[in-house]
């Protein structure tokens, strides 16, 4: 693969990492903390044991990557993000605060707000519990971004007449997440899902309607310095040699940039990296969702074979390796960096966050 460098110019020096923020939420003066007590108090949610390799590479990682995964509510995780193994529900209610005390955690995936929006108090109890320094990634809701309603089985019932629909966006989307998470905004992600084929046939007018919603939508940094409006899509054919000027030329009429998906229905990361460059500069978003030997439907594989996700399956070094390098870039130029690993992608959304880290700040010699 060509250096990163050679695609984004000449890099500058990474920005310093500083020390961790606490989170919002301090522990009471009478309280141990983990680390002193003798032994956790039972049946209370604790962050699992830190080792020295974690602490040294969320020190090392640049102040402007932010890497996490999609979502958080894995008992199975229990080791890496919690000492003891709570329930599903508990760790919905009550993860998140463990879970951003992670080093390596600076961001997280929001994806229940894809299957129905959510009001700005919930996205609002999601910010009282992380750090200063957290950034969120968030789903925009399928009402928007699905061009058809569906069934319960997934399959297409009729058009979606809500679909890109600007008003809609600011109401339901864009104006609960700023009110909500205020400076914890990262990346608004509007994943487009698969377009009908009728759809595709015309997907220069399915582009402009693109840029009038995203022209429609406000401006993030005066609430949040670090947003960045970010678009994935599930279809080859928006960077397609006729397509990606369109596409790209919208994105940058609204100051909105493109979210790499590193999902079998998208090409490799190297091809994808086209429409970055027309974009150049601004910051990375990046969803890495589902590992390409198990297809474009293979989620419900996916789950089958690395449940309860303790442990990687099929690892990705040569993938990590270019990520990395594709990272180190953008901190190189001052530009921030959002990168959410599913536990679809190898088999444990943790582990691959961390070979993510050691491979950002260790870079090996690994082919892509």
């Amino acid at each position: 693969m060509q250096d990163q460098d050679d695609l984004f110019g000449t890099p500058e020096a990474p920005t310093p990492t500083p020390p961790r923020a606490k989170a919002a939420k301090a522990e009471p003066a009478n309280e141990p903390t983990p680390e002193k007590s003798a032994a956790p108090r039972k049946g209370r949610l604790q962050p699992a044991p830190c080792s020295d390799e974690l602490l040294t590479l969320g020190q090392a990682l640049p102040a402007t990557v932010r890497l996490g995964t999609s979502s958080w509510s894995y008992p199975g995780w229990e080791g890496l993000v919690w000492q003891n193994a709570p329930s599903e529900q508990t760790l919905a209610k009550k993860g998140l605060e463990i879970y951003a005390q992670h080093p390596l955690f600076r961001t997280v995936s929001i994806d229940r707000s894809f299957y129905r929006p959510l009001s700005a108090s919930d996205y609002a109890r999601y910010a009282a519990q992380v750090p200063a320094d957290f950034r969120f990634m968030v789903k925009a809701p399928s009402l928007l971004t699905d061009a058809l309603v569906r069934s319960d089985d997934g399959r297409g019932k009729e058009p979606n007449i809500a679909f890109l629909s600007p008003e809609l966006a600011v109401q339901e989307f864009i104006t609960p997440a700023i009110e909500g998470l205020g400076q914890h905004l990262g990346a608004l992600v509007f994943q487009l899902s698969p377009l009908p084929w009728h759809m595709l046939d015309r997907l220069p007018a399915v582009i402009e309607q693109l840029r009038t919603m995203l022209g429609a939508l406000p401006a993030l940094q005066p609430h949040a310095p670090d947003g960045v409006i970010a678009v994935e899509v599930r279809d080859p054919q928006w960077l397609a040699p006729d397509m990606l000027p369109l596409f790209a030329d919208a994105l940058r009429s609204a100051n909105a940039t493109y979210c790499i998906g590193l999902h079998a229905k998208m090409p490799p990361l190297a091809e994808q990296l086209g429409l970055l460059r027309r974009l150049w500069p601004g910051p990375l978003v990046c969803r890495w969702n589902l590992h390409p030997i198990h297809g474009p439907y293979g989620y419900a594989e996916a789950e089958k074979l690395y449940s309860p996700y303790d442990r990687i399956h099929h690892a990705e070094p040569a993938l990590h390796a270019e990520l990395a390098r594709l990272t180190h870039t953008f901190a190189s130029h001052g530009q921030n960096a959002y990168i959410a690993i599913s536990n679809h992608a190898e088999g444990c959304a943790p582990l691959s966050v961390q070979s993510l880290a050691r491979e950002i700040v260790h870079p090996s010699q690994v082919e892509a």
